[in-house]
């Protein structure tokens, strides 16, 4: 069981705030990946499936649908780097190719020695200050290859 009790108590108060106990499940997945190791293994799912009595399929499509929810495990710091379009317009691909150069991580991926994920991200709504990236929930803003490199040099 990947569920521990104190997370099952703590749904079983969910659900009663909605009309149907599986209307609980996206604030279960937030919580199972705040507690259980940063992301939603597959015995996640699976108790996840069992406690809200659903398939382990239908589990598996709300947490692979929702891009806040991490299917694999996620290195130590996550730099989430947008790609939208002004991002791109003003450079995101060299932030994407400088990060991935100076981390080890491979672009989608997570470093070898599991310091570093690196994901692409849509709109972060830093449009004006593009390109940007977020590193463990800290916007940085107007990059350029030394700013990035600074600013990960100081996590090296």
């Amino acid at each position: 069981m990947a569920l521990t009790d104190a997370l099952k108590s703590e749904f079983e108060e969910l659900v009663k705030k909605y009309p149907q106990r599986r209307a609980g499940l996206i604030p279960a997945l937030h919580r199972c990946q705040e507690d259980l190791g940063g992301w939603i293994s597959p015995e996640i799912m699976e108790d996840l499936a069992e406690f809200f009595e659903l398939e382990p399929i239908e589990v598996y499509g709300v947490a692979s649908f929702y891009p806040m929810f991490k299917l694999r495990p996620q290195g130590k710091h996550v730099i989430g780097i947008c790609e939208n379009v002004a991002c791109d317009l003003r450079g995101s691909d060299e932030i994407i190719d400088q990060v991935c150069k100076l981390t080890g991580a491979p672009d989608g991926g997570t470093s070898a020695d599991g310091k570093f994920t690196v994901e692409r991200l849509q709109c972060q709504g830093a449009c004006t200050t593009a390109p940007m990236f977020d590193l463990d929930g800290v916007y940085h803003e107007e990059l350029d290859a030394d700013k990035v490199a600074a600013i990960l040099g100081e996590l090296q």
